[in-house]
């Protein structure tokens, strides 16, 4: 297949309203109202209560996050010779696990100032997070970024450069997004919302499990990256989702009923 989508979806007044630009308006306010939905199972009322404050501050946190983690671990060299090009991200280029810590330090700080308990506002946002990630995931499909390693399957896709290549966009997209999400809805019909943690200890670990094996059929996002598969196999992604993985082994061993 030949892919040929252009990162532009649609002009607005002249403007050009690009896929990536949508993927973060529909994934937040998709996730906002999922967390107002889910919300009614949880004891603390300061969580609805504050959701929609919230919103602006995660903003801030995934896109800085996002972005600023791109720059300096994937594309430093890039960025360091055209430091204009840092502002556009409408072009692409943001970085989950930059975007994750960026919104877990925004959320340590909402918590704290409204009094909230950070592992129960944490599990409410992880069952809503998995269909920003899809979304997320499309996007990066339509600007062909993020490329598959090459390959000769039947489901192969073409993008600018002509070469046959694992469609890993759509793999991550199903992994992360549809898939994990459908884990999260299992988990919270089983109960888990009622342990603190459990629900964040299930995505983290999910994540790290999807991230790591989707990494196998994509190409190294930058040349640390390449470098560190041929000396020891793995990406630097897939050491990062080993230890988010960890990170949520742990929070799941360690969650208390409330």
């Amino acid at each position: 297949m030949v892919c040929s989508i252009s990162n532009v979806a649609f002009s607005f007044l002249g403007l050009p309203i690009y896929w990536y630009s949508l993927a973060y308006i529909f994934g937040i306010v998709i996730a906002l109202k999922l967390s107002v939905f889910f919300s009614k199972w949880f004891k603390s009322k300061a969580l609805l209560a504050n959701l929609d404050d919230f919103i602006s501050a995660a903003i801030i946190g995934i896109i800085l996050g996002g972005r600023l983690g791109h720059v300096l671990f994937y594309d430093f060299v890039y960025y360091l010779k055209f430091p204009e090009e840092i502002l556009k991200i409408w072009k692409g280029g943001m970085s989950f696990y930059g975007g994750f810590i960026g919104v877990i330090s925004v959320a340590y700080w909402f918590c704290r100032k409204h009094q909230i308990v950070f592992l129960e506002f944490m599990d409410l946002w992880s069952l809503s997070v998995p269909v920003g990630l899809f979304l997320g995931r499309m996007a990066n499909f339509a600007n062909a970024e993020l490329l598959g390693k090459e390959s000769n399957v039947p489901w192969s896709v073409v993008f600018r450069d002509g070469i046959h290549r694992h469609p890993s966009q759509l793999y991550e997209a199903f992994l992360e997004g549809i898939l994990l999400f459908f884990v999260m809805l299992v988990a919270f019909k089983a109960g888990f919302y009622q342990y603190k943690g459990r629900l964040s200890g299930i995505f983290c670990t999910g994540y790290g499990i999807a991230r790591f094996c989707a990494e196998f059929f994509r190409e190294p996002d930058s040349e640390f990256s390449r470098e560190l598969l041929y000396f020891s196999g793995l990406n630097l992604n897939q050491y990062m989702s080993i230890i988010l993985t960890v990170v949520g082994v742990i929070l799941i061993l360690k969650s208390k009923k409330i």
